[in-house]
């Protein structure tokens, strides 16, 4: 479950409970809707659980039942990207909140149910993986706007789904539903929109059971695989490798494991 959610702005909602960080989008008036002050919002809610070493796991929702996030918050355009000056604070601290999701030193799951469009999209791409409702839709509608998109968010959307299927979503313009998404790999899972929350939470609370230094390991692994050869860091790999088994919580693992029981494992 959730917990007990508090905001760090009216719109963004944080809250922590089995080791299990929640950030809740709370605009639900506007489909969740992102605003300038969520997004900024978004890297203080991301930072806080960095520095927060009893939480594991970081589960993304949205308000309510009829969508993850709708994308950018288009009323206040006139406002908050009415220059040229306006549109490159905007574009930057955005892209910042994004960056700082994907680098975030622990497993994130986009828990998505109805809408899941435009940056909403972005930011469940920025996640490391996304379970969602049956009834959940996916939608890239730049073509349908004149909009460019960003090389950035074009080669993110392209390593989880591929370059064909990059193509079609971006093409098409249309909307695509959970199965269809499924097919892709634009979702890890599917399930009823019911069983939903209590789905992720039990996901989430298998992977903050198992060694910290090890799911680190593989997502600082995973992310330097996917960069251009001549930007990995090879050595950083090794020196994570290393850190599990130089660690308490390897020497834990094996110890429960001959002992027959369950692991506590601290993260060290």
């Amino acid at each position: 479950m959730i917990g007990s959610p508090h905001p760090l702005t009216e719109k963004l909602l944080v809250g922590k409970s089995d080791q299990i960080g929640w950030i809740t989008f709370n605009n639900p008036a506007r489909h969740n809707a992102v605003s300038l002050s969520m997004w900024q919002a978004l890297s203080q809610a991301v930072a806080q659980f960095a520095a927060d070493d009893d939480v594991r796991v970081v589960v993304l929702t949205g308000a309510g039942d009829r969508a993850f996030v709708s994308g950018a918050d288009i009323s206040e355009f006139n406002d908050k990207r009415g220059s040229e000056e306006a549109v490159e604070f905007y574009n930057k601290t955005s892209q910042e909140a994004s960056a700082a999701l994907k680098s975030l030193g622990k497993p994130t799951i986009a828990m998505i149910r109805g809408y899941c469009i435009g940056g909403g999209l972005g930011i469940a791409l920025a996640c490391d993986m996304r379970i969602a409702s049956k009834n959940s839709t996916f939608a890239v509608p730049a073509a349908k706007l004149g909009l460019g998109y960003e090389y950035e968010g074009v080669r993110t959307l392209m390593s989880v789904v591929g370059p064909s299927f990059t193509k079609e979503i971006f093409y098409t313009a249309r909307q695509f539903n959970c199965d269809e998404a499924l097919t892709m790999g634009l979702v890890n899972r599917a399930v009823e929109t019911e069983e939903l929350e209590s789905y992720v939470t039990r996901y989430a609370q298998t992977i903050a059971g198992n060694a910290p230094l090890t799911v680190r390991s593989i997502k600082t692994i995973v992310t330097e695989a996917l960069k251009d050869e001549g930007k990995r860091d090879v050595a950083l790999c090794d020196a994570v490798v290393k850190a599990c088994f130089d660690s308490e919580d390897y020497v834990e693992g094996r110890t429960a494991f001959m002992e027959k029981r369950k692991p506590q494992f601290k993260g060290r």
